[in-house]
């Protein structure tokens, strides 16, 4: 199946790029517009697949028309779909970004459709099993924490792409080995007044391996329960932000599987999203192994 698998969101983005944002009720020319792969899981498993580490989603899919294009997404970036289970008749995860290039920022608006929720089989839970390491990001809560529980008894790493605060999360975060949350979520889950704080604090909560936060265009942390260290974020003329954390985390999980330390990992992936948001599209302008490696060389980091 793949060293890597996840469970989460899996999306059919439609990606507008427009000049800059319009007013309410005025009509405004796109620049261009196409379908995309999108969420957080999903995209993160794209990445480490094109950064040559072998990854497979397990998840519900709809045989729709958004359906189908993510499993021909899938397969096109040479992501295992052997643990997908396609449903009939249900409608897909699909949403609309738009993408300014006077802010270079995002605008999403989302449909969660209404597929059924996720029910690990046996194929999926030796997906588990066998892999490195596995993704999850608070989407498919049940069958997500049951994964997390399995991996963590199976010596799989579980990381956890903690983006958003959903209810609950605290199922997830227990069996937790690579915590890697956003600021607002990790300042927001603490209440914590510093990113600092709060790295520290989720340490000491939920006692994983690493809390690495991401801060966006200032870089991020890690804390090891030793030491905290701080990563860069690395130079890009930046025309695609869209899915720039989910990359981070994909890449990520692909620098554990290369047998990097965590600090080394946080760079790996700082340069991956970097090289991701000078292209369009969160998936196909995420970068092979060996292009990371030659921009990092060139931005003074050796791997």
């Amino acid at each position: 199946m793949g060293k890597i698998v996840g469970i989460g969101a899996c999306v059919m983005d439609t990606l507008i790029n427009v000049p800059f944002y319009p007013k309410e009720d005025t009509k405004l020319r796109a620049d261009s517009s196409k379908p995309a792969g999108g969420g957080p899981v999903a995209t993160g498993l794209v990445a480490a697949s094109k950064l040559g580490e072998e990854a497979g989603f397990i998840g519900v899919l709809s045989d729709d028309a958004g359906g189908k294009f993510l499993m021909e997404d899938f397969e096109k970036y040479g992501v295992n779909t052997d643990s997908i289970i396609v449903e009939n008749g249900y409608r897909s995860f699909t949403s609309v970004i738009w993408l300014s290039r006077e802010s270079t920022s995002r605008t999403c608006v989302f449909d969660k459709g209404n597929l059924p929720p996720l029910e690990l089989n046996i194929i999926q839970k030796d997906a588990i099993r066998e892999a490195s390491v596995l993704m999850i990001d608070g989407n498919e809560m049940d069958a997500a924490e049951e994964a997390a529980e399995l991996a963590r008894r199976n010596g799989t790493k579980v990381l956890y792409d903690a983006g958003g605060l959903y209810e609950g999360v605290e199922r997830l975060l227990k069996y937790t080995d690579i915590l890697i949350p956003s600021e607002e979520f990790a300042m927001g889950h603490t209440g914590c007044a510093s990113a600092e704080e709060a790295a520290c604090k989720l340490y000491e909560l939920y006692h994983p391996e690493v809390v690495v936060v991401t801060q966006g265009k200032r870089g991020g942390m890690l804390f090891d329960g030793e030491k905290l260290i701080t990563y860069p974020i690395y130079p890009a003329e930046v025309v695609d932000s869209n899915g720039s954390g989910d990359v981070f985390h994909g890449a990520f999980a692909a620098a554990v599987v290369k047998g990097y330390d965590y600090e080394k990992c946080c760079h790996f992936a700082s340069a991956v999203s970097a090289i991701k948001c000078m292209g369009i599209g969160a998936r196909e302008s995420v970068p092979d192994f060996n292009t990371v490696k030659k921009y990092l060389k060139e931005n003074g980091y050796e791997l």
